[in-house]
């Protein structure tokens, strides 16, 4: 009898069973199907983020989202452009998202304007969205300012020294040229006080910040000016005087150093310096019979 009766131990498991299978029978009727879809998606879910597919699941997602809104009036039917001067249509709405699968009922403006200001040329954008289909994008752009030369390379750059292009296309090629690290920055206000002498910067080749902290103006003709740090308004007039008076950049000379308030120093050229110095042994050789 010992042998045919079952140990405690077996019995409470037995009613631990009992207790389960009741509550699985006193179960919603479909509640075996959402607990298998949960299971589906959790394991659907796992597998993406362990295989690196992460992305691609939340990418699909949203597409069925947007499909969803765009069956029931949603999509976008027109976007209203504004602003646009170096940019083309299909670059702005490439940078904001908008694509024909996006629908206007979860599209995001704040994530759009972000995306947007990652141009280089777009300084500021708003973007509405006008329900049911209607979206309404409006951009302020850089103005292309100066050529920067740094590293032996030439971008465009705007006022602030941003840099819209890494290289030179051939409407930007009459802009001024700065040449130096920190020169691109530094350019509008240096450039400003070189506008006051319209000749003077039309015969500027380039600007180059020295050690950052002063100017030096290559002249086309290959002079070499050089400014002082402080005081480079009044040292511009005095360049300005200097060529209208005395046609320094005519002359044969490779520099004019104005880094000094009370004088102006200037290098002859080689030919030039050499001529200097025939001349001067002429006028000092004694005359005959005169030792």
């Amino acid at each position: 009898m010992r042998l045919l009766k079952p140990p405690g131990r077996r019995r409470g498991i037995d009613r631990w069973f009992d207790r389960m299978a009741d509550r699985i029978a006193r179960l919603p009727r479909r509640a075996g199907l959402v607990a298998s879809m949960a299971i589906i998606a959790a394991s659907a879910g796992y597998g993406a983020v362990r295989g690196g597919h992460t992305e691609v699941v939340i990418e699909f997602l949203r597409d069925v989202r947007d499909l969803a809104a765009n069956s029931v009036g949603f999509n976008i039917a027109a976007v209203a452009l504004s602003g646009q001067r170096h940019l083309n249509r299909e670059e702005i709405l490439a940078t904001a998202g908008v694509t024909g699968r996006a629908s206007l009922l979860f599209f995001d403006v704040a994530d759009a304007r972000a995306r947007l200001k990652t141009n280089p040329w777009i300084a500021e954008a708003t973007v509405q969205k006008l329900l049911p289909d209607r979206l309404v994008i409006s951009i302020a752009e850089r103005e292309p300012f100066a050529l920067w030369q740094k590293a032996g390379r030439v971008g465009v750059i705007a006022g602030d020294g941003t840099v819209l292009e890494p290289y030179v296309a051939a409407p930007y090629s009459g802009l001024p040229l700065v040449v130096g690290s920190g020169a691109e920055t530094r350019a509008k206000p240096f450039l400003a006080l070189l506008d006051r002498h319209p000749e003077l910067r039309a015969n500027v080749r380039a600007s180059v910040l020295v050690a950052d902290r002063r100017w030096n103006l290559w002249l086309r003709n290959g002079i070499d000016v050089r400014l002082p740090e402080f005081d480079v308004d009044k040292a511009l007039d005095q360049l300005a005087a200097l060529e209208r008076d005395a046609k320094l950049s005519t002359r044969d000379i490779t520099v004019i150093d104005l880094r000094l308030a009370d004088r102006v120093t200037v290098q002859l050229s080689d030919a030039a310096a050499q001529a200097r110095d025939e001349a001067i042994k002429k006028k000092q050789k004694p005359k005959g019979g005169n030792a």
